[in-house]
């Protein structure tokens, strides 16, 4: 039974290892090993992590069995969009995938940001069971996403009440 708590800065290496493998099972086949290890060295990294953990009007999660770290989030308030929280990540291991875990973790995060009308989040645009998470959440198409590193991405965003 995995719960939903914040995670601490003792967190991190596990956090990045779970970011990794979870990465790598998703999109090696469509993009290489060697795209992947580059963009989780930039985004996954520890360093990364903490400044992710210590961000101002942000919210960083995993859900913890007491052994494992089996998922993680990590959203804040939009430095740019009007009462917006941008889901930055919401990964979860393969190994536990379908369990509820990113669906805990979610339903915090969308708690956390009284402030927003409106939680956003940018899916890569073949990532057909994380757009079927977020549809399933109540999330819409909102156009095309930034699409960094050459992979393209779509915007979805969701009313919070």
């Amino acid at each position: 039974m995995f719960f939903v708590r914040t995670a601490t800065e003792r967190d991190l290496a596990k956090v990045s290892a779970l970011l990794g493998e979870t990465a790598h099972a998703a999109y090696n086949a469509q993009y290489g090993a060697a795209k992947i290890d580059e963009m989780t060295a930039k985004w996954h990294s520890v360093a990364a992590l903490k400044a992710n953990l210590q961000r101002k009007n942000g919210e960083f999660l995993v859900a913890d069995d007491g052994k494992v770290i089996g998922g993680m989030g990590f959203a804040s308030m939009s430095e740019s969009l009007h009462e917006t929280a941008v889901l930055h990540q919401l990964y979860v291991l393969p190994q536990f995938q379908r369990q509820g875990i990113a669906r805990d973790i979610f339903a915090e995060l969308e708690t956390c940001f009284p402030y927003a009308g409106t939680m956003r989040v940018e899916v890569e645009e073949n990532n057909a069971k994380a757009i079927g998470f977020y549809e399933a959440h109540g999330f819409v198409r909102a156009g095309a996403g930034a699409g960094t590193w050459g992979i393209p991405t779509i915007a979805m965003e969701k009313p919070l009440d």
